[in-house]
């Protein structure tokens, strides 16, 4: 059965597949079957479409796996590359504060940027939580960035066409402390890659201390220490909740939210700062409900460089860049402590004494002021003008006039240096005849064309006498004048081709002509004037600079000492006559007349402080011009300088101890070392009348100092300012009035110079009679140094 079955079944497939076969065989010469053919047409294009599908999701994937690895690259490689650089100096730049001596009362500020550096260790904590509240809630959380702030400030700038950033404190940290401000989209990516780099190296407590004195918060103030000041008048270590949350609030745009410009948007903000910080958990709910919106200073319209502060603060700038210890840049970015030798209690003085102007004084007049210690060349005060910010030509230090006679000292250094005893007499006459430059002479006229007669230098000197400064000269030389001049520290040009320079022709300033009389006041050691005394660090950590102190003998003490002596002649009853008196101690003077009267000027000192004054009339032009009468100061307005002189010692002195100068032995030879100076060191001398015109009548006697008694008489020459058989001497015009009578009285009689403008009676025997004595520097303009044949000089 079963081999029968399984016989049957394969029968069975024998004869299907026979069939099949035959079948096959058949279709060859026949058309497919229809159901097979329609069967292969229909799978063949939707496989086709399938492998099309996975051909493209592949490419997109391909595609999204290179872009994303290529951007996993470009991150590592930004990130890699990346480095945290030094900080832009701008972000750490802090301005220079100047002050006064006493290292305390600020004189005013260099800064590219008005920013303190502050320790923020010495804040309270409300004022960092206060920012971060108001710029970035994430902050101690977040990696350095906040992705959906960079979307969304993304969005905007593609919307509105701005350029917004991220908004975290870490990435506006690196712009502002690194980057400088960034607005392209490169500046702006780097910018976050440094603000990751940063979130990695550095603690949030620095990250957020250096953006707190980067910030700006309006008012021209950088970091919250300025702006402490600059809205509430105090440092940043006092500030309170309610102060830090209206500063936090308004960094957005200090200066449109500033509470003086926009109160109300303001408060707003403060009132989110707060709101913010007691979800936070930063206050509590009674802080924030105590809190109240802070009154806030007036914004100030004040300019630092205005009146005399610009003059202070550029003059002191000058300096230290010249002596190269510091460049401007370090000046405005360093952060240093600056301490002058300025006394503000005479820089006060002398701006008022050179600011109050009498009446009927012309607007165009100049004046620059000066007073020096002469013992260290320090500058303790000057008056370089009224207003900076209306001129900004200084008149101590850039200014320049015909200083005149007040060079005369020099030429008298020069006398004493060669050995001349000052008690020589010489012909103190007007018109003389000199050579003036090789070759050529003129005659030289004294002021006023005043007679003086024979006189010694003491007299030669108190009354400022031209042709006896012109015979001291023709010894000296032009050339050795200059010398001496620039070896006492005068700077500017002296002409060394003529010796009219001993009559001051060439222009200096008001500077230069302290620095060279400072020498001589302090009995011959020359320090350089200087204004600053030191730079220290801001915190007075580190003293970075100090002017040295030179203390370099260039002069014999005893002859500056026999200078001195001749120029308190001037103050006693020479062209300054009673200073010296009025001020109760002896005082050191020369005034000065340029030529043509364009210029006067004073340099008077006591044994501590020296101080010189100068006034000219400059054209529009800038040329120099006539200084006219004016106040009852006469012809050359030369009494004005010792006026001002004379106003502010009185106030500068105050309260000082009364000193003496040294009295000097004047080892000289009577008609010096050769016995030619003068009239020589004969045994006699005679000596002849001369009148002059009677002059305004003097008001205010005084009488010549005793010192300067001349140990001529056992040559019986008639010294005019020794009384040898009790004449007095001829009396002094005061200080504003003139009085020029000259060779005086006969046995005793004193020709009343000041008093009556008389000559006095002449005489020929020597016996005591006076030589009568100028008027003031002023009315008269008898300080000797204006002649009309002089050349003109610049002023």
């Amino acid at each position: 059965m079963v081999s029968h079955t399984r016989s049957v079944s394969s029968r069975s497939r024998s004869a299907h597949n026979g069939g099949a076969s035959s079948n096959r065989s058949n279709a060859s010469h026949s058309a497919p079957k229809p159901q097979n053919h329609g069967s292969h047409r229909a799978n063949g294009p939707k496989k086709k479409q399938n492998k099309r599908k996975h051909l493209v999701l592949k490419w997109v994937l391909g595609i999204f796996a290179a872009l994303l690895a290529a951007g996993i690259g470009l991150f590592a490689y930004m990130y890699i590359t990346t480095e945290i650089p030094e900080p832009e100096k701008f972000a750490l730049a802090e301005k220079t504060t100047v002050y006064y001596a006493d290292g305390t009362t600020e004189i005013g500020s260099y800064a590219e940027q008005n920013r303190e550096i502050i320790d923020c260790a010495v804040l309270p904590d409300y004022v960092s939580n206060a920012i971060v509240a108001s710029e970035d809630r994430s902050f101690y959380t977040n990696k350095g960035i906040d992705l959906y702030g960079i979307a969304r400030a993304l969005y905007t700038n593609l919307t509105t066409g701005s350029r917004q950033g991220g908004s975290t404190i870490t990435q506006q940290y690196a712009e502002r402390y690194y980057l400088g401000e960034t607005t392209s989209y490169s500046g702006k990516l780097r910018e976050a890659f440094l603000a990751i780099k940063i979130a990695q190296a550095q603690d949030k407590s620095q990250v957020l201390c250096n953006y707190m004195n980067t910030i700006y918060l309006g008012r021209g103030a950088y970091g919250i220490q300025a702006a402490a000041k600059a809205y509430f008048n105090k440092n940043a270590s006092d500030l309170t909740l309610s102060e830090s949350a209206m500063l936090a609030g308004i960094i957005p745009a200090p200066s449109s939210w500033d509470p003086a410009v926009n109160p109300e948007q303001a408060e707003k903000r403060y009132d989110r700062v707060l709101n913010i910080m007691r979800e936070d958990g930063y206050i509590t709910a009674k802080e924030k409900k105590e809190a109240q919106f802070p009154a806030v200073a007036e914004i100030q319209q004040n300019n630092q460089m205005s009146g005399a502060n610009g003059y202070l603060l550029t003059t002191v700038k000058n300096e230290l860049v010249n002596s190269k210890a510091f460049t401007a840049d370090d000046l405005e970015t360093g952060g240093y402590k600056i301490v002058t030798t300025l006394d503000k209690g005479m820089q006060d003085e002398i701006q008022q004494v050179g600011d109050t102007r009498p009446e009927g004084m012309p607007d165009s007049i100049q004046v620059g002021g000066i007073a020096v210690d002469q013992k260290t060349g320090s500058v303790k005060a000057m008056y370089a003008g009224n207003d900076y910010l209306t001129k900004q030509l200084n008149n101590v230090t850039q200014a320049t006039f015909e200083p005149g006679s007040t060079m005369k000292p020099f030429g008298l250094l020069g006398a004493a240096q060669e050995g001349v005893n000052f008690n020589t007499l010489f012909n103190g006459n007007s018109g003389l005849t000199f050579e003036t430059t090789p070759g050529t002479t003129a005659q030289v006229p004294n002021a006023l064309n005043t007679n003086w007669g024979y006189i010694n230098l003491y007299q030669a000197t108190a009354n400022s006498v031209n042709t006896v400064f012109m015979d001291v000269n023709k010894h000296l030389g032009a050339a050795n004048l200059a010398k001496i001049a620039h070896q006492a520290g005068i700077e500017g040009d002296i002409a060394e081709d003529t010796t009219y320079n001993i009559l001051g022709i060439n222009g200096i300033t008001v500077w230069d002509l302290a620095q060279g009389h400072s020498t001589i006041a302090n009995d011959g050691v020359k320090n350089t004037l200087h204004i600053v005394d030191k730079v220290l660090m801001s915190d007075d950590s580190k003293e970075l600079y100090r002017t040295a102190q030179e203390n370099q003998q260039v002069f014999e003490a005893n002859d500056c000492h026999l200078v001195q002596k001749a120029m308190q002649g001037t103050t006693t009853y020479g062209t300054a006559a009673g200073v010296s008196a009025r001020l109760g101690r002896q005082v050191a003077g020369k005034s000065g007349t340029a030529n043509d009267e364009k210029a006067a000027s004073f340099v008077g000192y006591t044994p501590q402080l020296l101080n010189v004054w100068a006034i000219w009339n400059p054209a529009e032009d800038g040329s120099a011009q006539e200084v006219p009468p004016f106040a009852g100061y006469g012809v050359s307005s030369t009494g004005y300088p010792s006026h001002l002189f004379e106003e502010f010692m009185s106030l500068a002195l105050q309260n000082q101890e009364v000193l003496t100068f040294t009295e000097p032995t004047d080892n000289g030879k009577i008609g010096g070392p050769d016995g030619t100076w003068g009239t020589g060191a004969q045994k006699t001398q005679t000596r002849q009348s001369q009148e002059v015109p009677k002059v305004e009548e003097n008001t205010e006697q005084t009488t010549p100092d005793p010192t300067q008694n001349s140990d001529q008489n056992s040559s019986g020459s008639g010294d005019g300012n020794n009384s040898n058989n009790g004449g007095t001497s001829g009396t002094g015009g005061s200080d504003g009035n003139s009085g020029t009578g000259v060779n005086s009285g006969n046995s005793g009689n004193s020709g009343n110079s000041g008093n009556s403008g008389n000559s006095g009676n002449s005489g020929n025997s020597g016996n005591s009679g006076n030589s009568g004595n100028s008027g003031s520097d002023g009315n008269s303009g008898t300080d000797g140094n204006d002649g009309g044949n002089q050349p003109n000089g610049a002023q």
